[in-house]
C-alpha cells in the first residue's frame, strides 16, 4: 500500500521555498540566469568530448532542430561535431514528455545531469530550447567563444524543474531612430534569446524613419526610410538644410523581415511589429504629406532635431505636424494597406499601434476636424483619439490581429480586446486591469533601458532619468493595486536616441536585462542582490569570449550630495554592489588603492574644484575614474 502524505498549503509553500533557497545554499559556483525554479546540486561531473551523441525521437522535427541548435552553438568552442541519434544510449538525451508534466507547463522543462548521461524533458520543443539554454549556462563559460578552446568540457551533476512566471517575456528595439542591419538585428536576438525572452517588440516606424517596405506604397521607404546625417546629440542636430541629400537611414526589405522572422522563431521568439501611429508619424508624412492635417509638402523625416517644447510628463507642443488625421478616409485607407503587408508578413498575432505622445494642437486648430467632431458627437480631442483607436483596432481585427498599444490609448476609449503596454510607470497597467484589458508591464523609467545605469557624468547618453541594475532587479512589476490575472508578463525597452552603433546598444542593454529576465522567469520569492551579483559577474566572463559589450556600471559609486548645516558640501558614497572599497581625492590628483579610503561623509573646504572616485575590490579597479566638479556637485542639490 502507498503511503499518503497530506500537506498543507502553507507546508506546500514552505516546502517550495526550502527546495529554492537549498538551490542557493548548494550550487554557488552554479550560474544560471534566470535561476531555475528548482535546482539541486549533486557530486561529480558529466564530461562532453567528441564521441558525446545527442538523442532525439523519431520522427519529431521540433525536437531535431533543438538539438542541432545545441550541436551548432558548442562546435565552435570545443571543435566537437556532435552526432545526432535516435539510440536511447546516447549521452544527451532530448525528449517531449508523452503525458504532459503538470509541474512546467507549457515552457518549462526538467533538466538532469548525471556523470554518464545528460537528460532534458518538457512539455513542448520551446521547453527544450530553454532547457538547452540552461545546459549551456553550465557548461564552462569558454563555450561562448568562436574559436576553439583547450578546455575540460564539463557540467556538473545537477538535478533541475524549472518554468516561467510570466507567458510575456519581452525586450523592445528602436530601429527608427538609428537603423541597426538586418544581420544586427539576429544577433541581437540571439543575445536575448540566451536569457528565455519570448518576445523581440521591433519598433519600425516614427519620426526618424520608416523601416519596413509597404510595397504598395513605396514612398515610404523612397522617402520616409532616409534623413540628412547628423551625428550630434539627438534633439540638439540641426534641422535640415534647402537641398541637403538625405542619405542617412535604412530599410528592411519583406524578404528580410521574412529571414529575421525565421531567425527568431527558431529561438522560439515571437516578433512583434509596431508601426506608431497617429503621432510620432513625421517620416509617413514626410513620404506623404496628404496624411496629415496641415499638408505640408516640406516636411523632412527628422534627424534628431529639436521639434517640441515640453511643460511636463504629458504636455507638450509640437512645432512641426507629426500626427496623422484622424478625420481623413484617406489615412484609414493606407492603414489598412500598410496593416494587410505588416499582417501578411508577421505571423505573431499581435500588432503593436503605438498611440503614445500623441500631439492634438493641430487637430483642435482645424475646422474640418472640429466639425467632424461635431458631426460624430466627440467632445474632446482624447475622444477623437479614442475614435482613431477603434478604426485601427477594426482594421487588424478584419486581419484577425489583436491590438496592443501603449498606455495612452486608454485615454479615449478602446475596444474591449484590445491590450495594453504599460509604459508611464505602473498606474496604465493597474488601470487597464480594473478596465480588463489584458497588460503588458513595461514601466519608465525603471524598464527603460536607454536611461542611464550609472553616475551621470561618466553615463553614454544625456537621459531624464536613472535606472541602476540593483533597482531594476528589486522592481515588483505586480504593484498591489493590480488585477494580477490580466498581467500577460513584461517587457524592457531600448530607445535609440542617444544609441547610434551596436556596441552601445548592448552597453545599454546588459546587464539590466539579466534583471529583467529574472523577474520575468523565476519565481517570485526574496531576492538576493549578492547570490544575483555573483551570477552577473560570471556572465560578463561569458560575454567576455563572444564579444557582446556590457556596462559595469553596478561597480561605480552611487555619489549623494547634501549641504550641511555650516553651508558646506557633505558627500555621502555608497556601492551597489557589496565587497567594493570606494578610494577618493579632493586635491584634483586621480585616487588609487593608495588614496584615501572613503569610510564617512565628505565635508567639502571651500577651496576644492574636483572630487574624484573609484572603486577597488581586492586590490584590483573595478569601477570607472569619475571627475565630478563641484559646481556640479552643487547643481545636484535638491532644493
Amino acid at each position: 500500500m502507498k503511503n499518503h502524505i497530506n500537506v498543507s498549503r502553507a507546508g506546500k509553500s514552505i516546502f517550495l521555498l526550502f527546495l529554492f533557497w537549498n538551490a542557493f545554499v548548494v550550487a554557488q559556483d552554479i550560474s544560471v540566469i534566470p535561476i531555475p525554479a528548482q535546482l539541486q546540486k549533486g557530486i561529480g561531473y558529466f564530461t562532453l568530448n567528441n564521441l558525446t551523441r545527442i538523442a532525439v525521437p523519431a520522427q519529431q522535427a521540433d525536437v531535431y532542430k533543438v538539438a542541432s541548435y545545441f550541436a551548432v552553438k558548442i562546435k565552435p568552442a570545443t571543435g566537437y561535431n556532435l552526432m545526432i541519434t535516435e539510440s536511447s544510449q546516447s549521452g544527451i538525451q532530448l525528449g517531449i514528455n508523452s503525458k504532459p508534466d503538470t509541474r512546467i507547463g507549457k515552457e518549462g522543462y526538467t533538466l538532469e545531469v548525471t556523470t554518464d548521461n545528460v537528460f532534458i524533458k518538457a512539455n513542448t520543443s520551446a521547453g527544450l530550447f530553454y532547457g538547452v539554454q540552461t545546459l549551456l549556462q553550465l557548461l564552462p563559460a569558454g563555450i561562448e567563444n568562436n574559436t576553439e578552446q583547450n578546455i575540460k568540457w564539463q557540467l556538473p551533476v545537477v538535478s533541475i524543474v524549472d518554468y516561467p512566471r510570466f507567458a510575456w517575456r519581452g525586450i523592445m528595439l528602436d530601429v527608427s531612430r538609428h537603423f541597426f542591419t538586418k544581420e544586427y538585428v539576429k544577433e541581437y536576438i540571439d543575445q536575448i534569446a540566451r536569457y528565455k525572452y519570448n518576445v523581440f517588440h521591433w519598433h519600425l516606424t516614427d519620426d526618424h524613419g520608416w523601416r519596413i517596405e509597404i510595397k504598395s506604397l513605396p514612398k515610404l521607404i523612397e522617402v520616409g526610410a532616409w534623413r540628412v546625417p547628423r551625428t550630434g546629440t539627438f534633439a540638439s542636430n540641426a534641422a535640415p538644410k534647402p537641398g541637403e541629400a538625405p542619405t542617412d537611414g535604412g530599410f528592411y526589405t519583406q524578404e528580410d523581415i521574412k529571414e529575421i522572422i525565421k531567425y527568431a522563431s527558431d529561438r522560439y521568439i515571437q516578433v512583434l511589429p509596431e508601426i506608431d501611429v497617429p503621432g510620432h508619424s513625421m517620416a509617413a508624412i514626410a513620404a506623404y504629406p496628404e496624411l496629415s492635417v496641415t499638408k505640408d509638402p516640406n516636411t523632412k523625416v527628422n534627424p534628431g532635431s529639436n521639434f517640441a517644447k515640453w511643460f511636463g510628463p504629458d504636455k507638450f507642443e509640437m512645432y512641426i505636424d507629426n500626427t496623422l488625421n484622424p478625420t481623413d478616409e484617406k489615412v484609414y485607407q493606407f492603414l489598412d494597406k500598410v496593416f494587410t503587408e505588416v499582417a501578411e508578413l508577421f505571423p505573431f498575432e499581435y500588432i503593436h499601434m503605438g498611440g503614445d505622445e500623441c500631439y492634438k494642437g493641430y487637430w483642435e486648430r482645424d475646422v474640418n476636424v472640429q466639425a467632424f467632431m461635431k458631426k460624430m458627437n466627440l467632445k474632446d480631442s482624447r475622444e477623437l483619439q479614442g475614435y482613431f483607436n477603434k478604426r485601427v483596432n477594426k482594421i487588424l481585427s478584419a486581419k484577425k490581429k489583436k491590438l496592443i498599444g501603449w498606455d495612452e490609448i486608454l485615454e479615449g476609449g478602446i475596444a474591449s480586446e484590445a491590450t495594453v503596454m504599460s509604459w508611464r510607470g505602473t498606474k496604465g497597467g493597474i488601470e487597464a486591469t480594473h478596465q480588463k484589458h489584458q497588460v503588458v508591464m513595461s514601466p519608465a523609467p525603471i524598464y527603460y533601458l536607454d536611461m542611464h545605469q550609472g553616475d551621470r557624468s561618466i553615463e553614454p547618453p544625456p537621459t531624464y532619468a536613472q535606472a541602476r541594475l540593483k533597482d531594476v532587479y528589486a522592481f515588483n512589476i505586480l504593484p498591489s493595486e493590480i488585477d494580477s490575472a490580466f498581467v500577460l508578463g513584461g517587457q524592457g525597452n531600448l530607445w535609440t536616441e542617444q544609441i547610434a552603433v551596436e556596441q552601445h546598444a548592448e552597453y545599454m542593454t546588459f546587464p539590466r536585462a539579466f534583471a529583467i529576465a529574472e523577474t520575468l522567469w523565476s519565481p517570485k520569492i526574496r531576492k538576493d542582490w549578492d547570490n544575483f551579483t555573483e551570477r552577473v559577474e560570471s556572465h560578463f566572463d561569458r560575454f567576455d569570449q563572444s564579444g557582446v559589450n556590457y556596462s559595469k556600471s553596478m561597480y561605480d559609486p552611487i555619489i549623494g550630495v547634501r549641504k550641511n548645516e555650516a553651508g558646506l558640501l557633505e558627500i555621502n558614497m555608497a556601492t551597489e554592489v557589496n565587497g567594493l572599497v570606494i578610494y577618493y581625492t579632493i586635491d584634483n590628483s586621480i585616487p588609487n588603492q593608495y588614496y584615501t579610503k572613503y569610510t564617512e561623509p565628505i565635508v567639502f573646504p571651500e577651496d576644492v574644484d574636483m572630487l574624484r572616485v573609484i572603486t577597488y575590490r581586492k586590490g584590483k579597479p573595478m569601477g570607472r575614474l569619475i571627475s565630478i566638479k563641484t559646481e556640479d556637485l552643487e547643481k545636484r542639490i535638491k532644493k
